[in-house]
């Protein structure tokens, strides 16, 4: 059975599922960590839903594109990136990601990935990143099916240490899975 993910996003945007708009503590502790020193520059938020990520990189000074399978989390994102006064730093595209998977060549400082799998696209997010550019990408394991709510479908589960060996051509900065509260990977790296 094919799972019709726009129609499934769009429903779940409309219902004011995933509104959140405060980032990811991963995003913070790694900004901090590894992005901070350095001047702002261009990010991609992949699946960036409402856009929570991508404003808050914004008020940093950083120029952020955000994609998303969803219409309609994509017009949040616009609605939410004008509230915040971001609207100029935040661009937005509403791509399907199983269709087009060309991110650019050496065209973003920094990539976000955070809870969206798609194994197919690994490659391109490394191509994407500039020489020097990094990647925070957290997503559910395997793990996940020990808990309530999340995904549990294996395509949308990453294996034990997936993330790492996936990632392997970067630099690996950090590298952690959880099952504590729920299963997850968090992974930075840095194209060399």
């Amino acid at each position: 059975m094919e799972i019709d993910e726009k129609s499934l996003w769009n429903q779940k945007y409309r219902e004011g599922s995933h509104a959140s708009l405060e980032p990811d503590q991963l995003l913070v502790s790694a900004y901090q960590e590894f992005l901070a020193a350095q001047p702002a520059g261009s990010a991609l938020d992949v699946a960036g839903g409402v856009g929570r990520h991508a404003f808050w990189l914004a008020k940093r000074g950083w120029h952020v594109t955000l994609m998303d399978i969803s219409e309609v989390g994509v017009q949040r994102a616009e609605e939410n990136a004008q509230a915040a006064g971001a609207a100029a730093a935040v661009s937005t595209e509403v791509r399907d990601l199983n269709v087009m998977q060309d991110l650019g060549q050496e065209q973003y400082d920094l990539v976000l990935v955070f809870f969206f799998l798609q194994r197919s696209l690994f490659p391109s997010l490394i191509t994407a990143l500039k020489p020097g550019g990094v990647l925070i990408y957290k997503t559910y394991t395997t793990e996940q099916k020990s808990f309530s709510g999340g995904p549990s479908h294996p395509m949308f589960l990453l294996q034990t240490n997936e993330l790492l060996h996936a990632f392997s051509p970067l630099r690996i900065l950090h590298y952690h899975e959880s099952g504590q509260g729920k299963g997850v990977a968090e992974l930075i790296a840095k194209k060399a």
